[in-house]
């Protein structure tokens, strides 16, 4: 009897230890497979002040080439044309100022020949749900803008229709403008720092989208602790040709985007931010399309980060037909009660104007043209008003054009 109970107690061991290493052990198999794929060999290492760890890997061994539309791909070094500045000030809703250095600058350059590439942690890669859905939104469809397309020119009849709810684990308050022929488009971004509860993420970024709505490119800053393990303010760029389903990704999570530039680095950290009434800061935000190759290039501040190549988009390879502006909030707490408490922008009401709620200004898109010209009337939407709205001011006919947006999330109009 007792060498029977020790064979079922070995047999049980092993069962066990066979499930836990089997398991666990593809698990860590998976993430050392993405580690290798994400973090290239370094020619130098910098170690920034706000923790992050930038890699200066060669220009043409970053993981944009891993991707099988870009094995033989060869890199456009800069723009055939660029994306011009059209900015008109406005004195009388104050001014913010420009933030164009990254902190990690401040503890080194990258060499001539690389790119700097915010390395990645196998921390980083565990908080995910799975390897694979690393850096990567959940799917999504922006059925709503579909309406405003098939009747982009009855402003009343989309406003009546845009109140069809969106069953998702997203909550957007935007701007939007609907055309056949977008082929680039800017905007300023007001910076803050929402506090952000665990899981959930928080943006203010612009958006184009094809006619489909399936594919996006998108630009902007987040507060997204799952991805980078911190609640820091940080550059993002996304971009999906499936409707967020299993292509594309945050920055350089995945092949797909390919950085020329050798001074900013995708997912670096935003300093410093905005403060209620006190000091306004923003980033410059512009994606175009470059008429010789196809190419969407994203650049901050006149400075080109590098592109999205026509190769991995389908129907923007043309042109878009959406842009998009405002702000995101991820979390399995939207559209619930209780209701997450992530803000959205500053987190206060947009009625609460400028020096308080997060804003785009300078926003302007370019047609075939090749003008940058300001955008047709914009149509507004939020999934939950009661939670995060949007609000157009200007002060003048002649004065720049304020898109205020955000809300605190919960709180009483928002239980």
């Amino acid at each position: 009897m007792e060498k029977q109970a020790a064979l079922r107690m070995l047999l049980t061991f092993t069962i066990l230890c066979f499930f836990y290493y089997g398991v666990y052990g593809t698990a860590s198999t998976e993430i050392d497979m993405k580690l290798r794929a994400l973090n290239k060999p370094a020619l130098k290492t910098i170690k920034s002040e706000d923790g992050d760890i930038i890699d200066c890997v060669d220009i043409y061994k970053q993981p944009a080439f891993d991707h099988p539309a870009l094995r033989f791909h060869k890199i456009q070094m800069k723009p055939s044309v660029e994306l011009g500045s059209k900015k008109i000030s406005s004195p009388n809703n104050g001014f913010s100022k420009p933030v164009t250095i990254q902190t990690w600058s401040k503890s080194g350059r990258c060499p001539v020949g690389t790119i700097p590439i915010r390395r990645v942690s196998r921390e980083d890669i565990s908080r995910a749900s799975s390897p694979s859905s690393f850096g990567r939104k959940t799917p999504h469809i922006h059925n709503i803008l579909e309406k405003a397309h098939q009747h982009k020119t009855n402003f009343s009849l989309i406003a009546e229709n845009l109140h069809s709810p969106r069953r998702d684990n997203r909550s957007e308050a935007i701007f939007f403008a609907v055309g056949s022929n977008y082929l680039g488009a800017q905007s300023d971004i007001n910076i803050w720092n929402p506090p952000v509860q665990k899981g959930d993420y928080s943006s203010a970024q612009m958006w184009l989208l094809d006619s489909e709505m399936t594919e996006s490119i998108e630009a902007g800053w987040m507060v997204n602790p799952r991805v980078f393990g911190d609640s820091l303010t940080r550059f993002f760029a996304y971009w999906t040709n499936d409707a967020y389903r299993k292509t594309g990704c945050i920055n350089l999570l995945c092949s797909g985007f390919v950085q020329t530039s050798k001074h900013l680095a995708l997912g670096a950290a935003i300093k410093p931010i905005s403060s209620t009434s006190h000091e306004q800061y923003h980033i410059t935000v512009k994606i175009y399309r470059d008429p010789q190759s196809g190419n969407w290039w994203l650049s901050t501040h006149d400075i080109v980060f590098g592109y999205w190549p026509s190769a991995i988009l389908k129907h923007l390879q043309q042109s878009a037909t959406v842009v998009q502006w405002g702000g995101e909030v991820y979390s399995s707490n939207v559209r619930k009660k209780p209701h997450t408490k992530t803000p959205m922008g500053s987190g206060q009401w947009p009625a609460q104007l400028w020096g308080k709620a997060c804003f785009h200004t300078n926003i302007k898109i370019q047609d075939a043209s090749m003008q940058l010209k300001d955008p047709p009337p914009l149509v507004e939407f939020s999934d939950e008003g009661y939670c995060y709205t949007t609000k157009f001011h200007q002060e003048t006919n002649k004065s720049e054009p304020y898109l205020f947006f955000g809300g605190p999330g919960q709180g009483p109009l928002c239980p």
